[in-house]
C-alpha cells in the first residue's frame, strides 16, 4: 500500500477539542435554540438532557465546540540516516491564538506539495480545523482550502481510510491499530476522548489534555509507518519541541 510521497511534505495532525461553553446555560440565545433542534436528532441511550447533552458531546460539533489543544508531527533525516519524529503541541485557552499558530505552522511547508494526515481526518481533524479558523476570522492555508473538491482531489491522508481498504462497514480505532502494530507512544500514559471535556472545565487539566494530544501524534505517524511497510521510529528518536 505505498504511497508515491515525500515524508518530508507530511503534516501529521491530532486535534482536542471541548464545548465552546461549560454548559448549557453559557450558549447564547440562538444557539441554545440551534443546540436543541440538534439534540432532537441525536441519539440519547442515555436519556440524557438536552443541558446533559450539550456537555456530553457539544465538543465533536465544531459549531458547537472549540479546539484547546492540537498537535503536529513531522519526520526529519537525521545525520545518520535514520529516521527522527519531531512533534509540537499547541495549547492555550485562547482559539484564535492557537489557530493562527497552527497556520503559521502549515504555511512553512509548500503548500502545493503538503498533505496533512490523521486518523479519521476526513470527518473530522480536517474539517473541524477549518471551520473554527474561519469562525475566529483566519483565512483557510491553500493546503486546506478544500470545499468544493471531489474526494480524490484531497491530497491529505486519513490512516482510518488506509486501514478500510474500501471496506467502509465499520470504524477502527487509532488505539486498536497501535495494538496490532505493537506501536509505543512517547507517553503511555491515556485518557478517553470522552474525558477531554471534564478534564478541561472540570478538573483544570489541560496539561493532562496536552500530553494525551501529544501521545496520539506520536501513535499516529508510527502507525503510518507501519501501513506503509517502512520501519518504525526509534523510541529515541522521538523529540517534542
Amino acid at each position: 500500500m505505498s504511497l508515491d510521497l515525500n515524508l518530508s511534505n507530511l503534516l501529521f495532525v491530532d486535534i482536542e477539542t471541548v464545548s465552546a461553553e461549560a454548559n448549557y446555560e453559557g450558549l447564547s440565545g440562538v444557539l441554545k435554540a440551534e443546540w436543541d433542534r440538534k439534540a432532537e436528532y441525536l441519539k440519547n441511550k442515555e436519556e440524557l438532557s438536552t443541558e446533559e447533552m450539550y456537555f456530553d458531546r457539544a465538543a465533536i460539533y465544531a459549531e458547537f465546540g472549540k479546539v484547546i489543544v492540537i498537535s503536529v508531527g513531522i519526520f526529519h533525516t537525521l545525520e545518520n540516516e535514520e529516521t527522527e519524529l519531531r512533534i509540537k503541541c499547541i495549547s492555550g485557552d485562547d482559539e484564535q491564538e492557537l489557530l493562527k499558530n497552527f497556520r503559521e505552522t502549515v504555511m512553512k511547508f509548500d503548500q502545493g506539495k503538503l498533505r496533512l494526515c490523521a486518523h479519521n481526518g476526513r470527518e473530522f481533524d480536517f474539517p473541524y480545523l477549518c471551520r473554527r479558523m474561519l469562525i475566529n476570522g483566519i483565512s483557510l492555508p491553500p493546503s486546506m482550502d478544500v470545499a468544493g473538491k471531489k474526494s480524490w482531489e484531497i491530497r491529505h491522508l486519513d490512516t482510518m481510510d488506509m486501514w478500510k481498504f474500501g471496506d467502509y462497514k465499520s470504524y477502527t480505532s487509532l488505539e486498536l491499530l497501535a495494538a496490532l502494530f505493537n506501536v509505543q507512544a512517547v507517553n503511555e500514559a491515556s485518557i478517553k476522548g470522552s474525558d477531554v471535556n471534564r478534564i478541561y472545565y472540570q478538573e483544570k487539566a489541560p496539561e493532562k489534555i496536552a500530553r494525551f494530544c501529544k501521545r496520539n501524534v506520536s501513535i499516529l505517524a508510527q502507525v503510518f509507518l507501519h501501513l506503509q511497510s517502512m520501519e518504525p521510529v526509534k523510541a529515541g528518536n522521538i523529540t517534542v519541541v
